[in-house]
């Protein structure tokens, strides 16, 4: 009809719409109604030939096997970056241009990113949604969840190239890696000791020096070494930390731990 707006035709569309018996939604097309049901039914009719994964839409779909195939169409042209989704890149562009749109409510802190957002408010609402399925351990965010699901497993596939060191966790390697990594310019001139810290360094002189700094509050005692004041300590305290696994035993000292075991392995 001559001079009748978009809005007009968008409303004479709708009123002999399709219907959704459910939720009152409607849709000028068929089509749209069928997508929207599957909101309702739960079916996710296009399935993935490379995995388990199945979507309620097509463009789902699509969106996931850029996962299999590595593809990143979508590319900044202030730098490298690359991503499968368009909603991504927009994001990313916030960074360039220093904008922080999103912002908490309770601290004032803002950030480029939605779900930076939500990781963050979980420090303000506790909120733990991801759980452990072994134990009732519970985690803010994805990567600490997959990080505690180590415990549970004696597989150590993250190897260290430098010595025998093995761990289940990629983080805890990151770690080790520090002790063959990390530049240690304070060397002790009296045996083949360095320190990444002059202070630590100074904590290691007094054994040549025969200098005792640390001393027990308890009984008096004396030693070169913080470490020794600790094991010591434990006479006093009567604590016991080092467990062992088979039987009710219990250790001050690691050490004496690893001889008790031997006594189940001989």
């Amino acid at each position: 009809m001559e001079g009748q707006s978009a809005q007009d035709a968008l409303d004479a569309a709708l009123a002999t719409s399709h219907r959704c018996d459910h939720c009152g939604f409607r849709a000028a097309y068929k089509s749209l109604l069928i997508r929207h049901m599957r909101q309702h039914t739960g079916e996710k009719p296009f399935k993935c030939d490379q995995c388990d994964y199945s979507a309620a839409l097509k463009g789902s779909l699509v969106y996931h096997m850029r996962e299999h195939t590595g593809e990143k169409p979508y590319r900044c042209e202030q730098c490298d970056y690359s991503t499968a989704h368009k909603s991504y890149l927009d994001l990313h562009m916030a960074s360039h241009k220093g904008e922080k749109p999103f912002m908490c409510g309770e601290c004032g802190y803002r950030t480029e990113y939605k779900n930076s957002l939500t990781r963050h408010m979980r420090r303000h609402t506790g909120k733990k949604p991801y759980k452990c399925d072994q134990c009732d351990y519970s985690a803010a965010q994805k990567i600490v969840l997959t990080r505690h699901m180590a415990q549970h497993t004696d597989e150590k596939p993250y190897k260290c190239g430098e010595c025998d060191y093995g761990t289940g966790n990629k983080y805890h390697l990151a770690i080790h890696m520090k002790k063959h990594t990390v530049e240690k310019p304070y060397k002790c001139d009296q045996r083949d000791f360095s320190a990444a810290k002059k202070y630590t360094l100074d904590q290691h002189m007094p054994i040549h020096t025969g200098g005792k700094p640390y001393m027990c509050g308890e009984c008096g005692y004396r030693t070169a070494e913080k470490y020794n004041l600790s094991r010591h300590m434990k006479r006093h305290t009567g604590e016991k930390p080092y467990k062992c696994d088979v039987c009710d035993y219990s250790s001050a000292h690691k050490y004496s731990l690893k001889l008790h075991k031997k006594k189940h392995t001989n």
